[in-house]
């Protein structure tokens, strides 16, 4: 056996162990799944689509709407309103950072019954210390009245592993007094009884909410 080969299969090893460590601190770090397929840190395995929301504290020059990718930009400190459209996911306007982005998604509910197509999972990521809350709402088709959930998820990066938690409840429903008889109901995102829907991302420091969106077999 040569010296040269000798050298190659010591170093093999090593350069794997280094990949193998990059890749996972690029995912860790959150960057956008491109590939649709993971698991582990408590969230499913298989195929999914990824968002990332990442807070920024600078604004964007540009509206970067269209091809944008897999994330969207909002303030670092401060809100920015979500805008939630019916079709295939897709991000439509990437700059949450003049106050406004777009979010594609398909209905969670289509049939109605309470069972939803897809799940979501979130985790926060970034430097620890940082956290931020977001809101599901709507307006009322009748009123036109601001209706916001009384559900809402709360993301905060503590040290450590951060693990992925099921938000669906928080991200694809509502549940308010909509139609104002004094008791909550809970309906789905793109329910007739509302319109406008939008999530309301407040945050407080967060560099990163990642998402996941899974289908429900």
């Amino acid at each position: 056996m040569t010296a040269r080969r000798i050298v190659s299969q010591l170093l093999l090893p090593s350069l794997l162990a280094l990949l193998v460590s990059g890749c996972a601190s690029e995912a860790e770090d959150g960057q956008p799944d491109e590939l649709g397929f993971g698991g582990g840190n408590g969230a499913p395995s298989g195929s999914h689509f990824g968002l990332n929301i990442i807070g920024v504290p600078k604004g964007k020059s540009t509206n970067l709407t269209g091809g944008d990718g897999r994330r969207i930009f909002v303030p670092l400190e401060g809100r920015a309103r979500i805008n939630l459209s019916q079709g295939d996911f897709a991000v439509l306007d990437a700059n949450g950072t003049d106050g406004v982005a777009a979010f594609q998604l398909p209905n969670p509910d289509p049939d109605g019954d309470g069972v939803t197509s897809y799940q979501v999972f979130a985790r926060a990521l970034g430097t620890p210390g940082g956290s931020a809350r977001v809101t599901t709402c709507a307006t009322d088709a009748t009123t036109g009245e601001l209706v916001c959930s009384t559900d809402s998820l709360l993301l905060v990066r503590t040290k450590g592993k951060q693990s992925f938690s099921d938000v669906s409840r928080d991200l694809l429903f509502i549940t308010a007094d909509i139609d104002g008889d004094g008791d909550e109901e809970t309906v789905p995102l793109f329910d007739s009884s509302l319109q406008g829907f939008f999530w309301d991302f407040d945050n407080t420091g967060l560099k990163l909410a990642q998402l996941r969106f899974y289908e429900v077999s």
